[in-house]
């Protein structure tokens, strides 16, 4: 992966923008982090898992989900659904088994093969009801549903010190003459900021660098003070996409962050970047390239507006356990084991996912009033 890096960079003139490097890091063929076969997915590090998703803590969690994709597929008159960055399979198999013959095709796009092995392994029940794809059919209709996909594409990071508008990027630096490589970078915070990746003494290292831009943050950052940030085009050009394609149909995205007044606060100076490795969150997304998920929180004020833009409506807009407990979680929570019981608080605590995560919903065709969203929509705060 060092070697690989270093390569983009030398092609790329010495600079590479940080949304290329995150991509690289995640999505390299045979290297990048979601294209290896490390075991990513699970409660425990002692599994040689990084980190756990909703439906891989609770089989609720899709239950729960699947009364709102119920709803969609009757109100829109689709009998298929799309699944994107569908992990281990569990949110499908959890989906499937709820909607029964609601379905009639089940497609997940997913392009890690050893992810695709995995998935293959626990959907086989279901036969050919399910099938893979690389990509987005030029139309298609039906209900998509993307858990926890839209922090995982690349960002832009903005950097602003000294007064001025800066993107950072990443560089190759060679080890000084009696000492390592070391960057010397201002960070948000005016620190250095630089890590290595070179595994023998000298070996050279990955470090930041910025450069002045005219890209801005979608909204006024009040003050002149040091502040990092990220912008995400590739997740509003993913919704773009979908919106051009879906001809009738809703989706679904559950994930972690805010709406613009609250990504670009200014107390937020830090950014939202972070990494997973072993259960542990780190901020530095230049140490261990491929070995490590990274992440940003999404500004579901962007989505929002994206999607509007692209002919798609606002279905609402929520925290994940308002959506959760309209779907209906309270009442399975009741029926279900006391350990079920405690996994599932989880998913509604604010403490944990139930404020941080949010769900938003978008609709081609007649709006309705749909089921996630019936109490405690937050759509006038995008």
């Amino acid at each position: 992966m060092a070697s690989l890096m270093r390569q983009a960079i030398t092609r790329a003139g010495g600079w590479l923008p940080f949304d290329r490097y995150m991509a690289l890091a995640l999505y390299a063929p045979g290297l990048g982090y979601y294209a290896h076969g490390s075991r990513k997915f699970g409660h425990l590090p002692a599994s040689g898992s990084d980190f756990v998703t909703a439906p891989e803590m609770t089989p609720l969690f899709g239950r729960a989900l699947a009364a709102a994709v119920g709803d969609a597929l009757q109100a829109t008159g689709c009998d298929e659904v799309w699944e994107f960055g569908p992990g281990t399979g569990a949110l499908a198999a959890q989906l499937l088994e709820a909607l029964g013959d609601r379905v009639t095709r089940y497609t997940l796009v997913d392009l890690s093969g050893s992810l695709r092995a995995r998935q293959r392994e626990r959907l086989a029940a279901w036969g050919d009801k399910v099938r893979w794809v690389d990509e987005l059919p030029e139309r298609l209709a039906g209900v998509v549903v993307g858990n926890e996909v839209l922090d995982a594409m690349p960002v832009k990071l903005l950097s602003r010190h000294q007064g001025r508008w800066h993107e950072r990027g990443v560089v190759w630096r060679e080890p000084a003459l009696g000492g390592p490589a070391q960057a010397q970078v201002p960070g948000a915070a005016g620190t250095a900021a630089g890590a290595s990746v070179g595994a023998v003494a000298g070996a050279g290292a990955l470090a930041w660098e910025d450069r002045p831009t005219e890209l801005r943050p979608p909204c006024e950052v009040p003050g002149a003070y040091d502040y990092l940030t990220e912008i995400h085009p590739q997740a509003e050009a993913f919704v773009r996409t979908l919106a051009d394609r879906l001809e009738r149909g809703a989706a679904f995205f559950p994930d972690y962050g805010f709406p613009e007044s609250e990504y670009f606060h200014p107390q937020r100076h830090m950014g939202t970047l972070m990494c997973h490795l072993g259960h542990l969150a780190d901020p530095d997304p230049l140490d261990r390239p491929g070995r490590k998920d990274i992440t940003a929180h999404v500004n579901f004020t962007g989505i929002a507006l994206a999607g509007q833009a692209s002919g798609l409506g606002v279905l609402g807009y929520t925290s994940q356990a308002r959506f959760l407990v309209n779907c209906g979680l309270g009442d399975w929570m009741q029926q279900a084991p006391v350990a079920e019981q405690v996994a599932a608080q989880r998913l509604l605590a604010e403490h944990e996912m139930g404020e941080l995560f949010k769900v938003i919903g978008f609709h081609k065709g007649p709006f309705w009033d749909a089921l996630g969203f019936r109490e405690g929509d937050r759509t006038a705060s995008l």
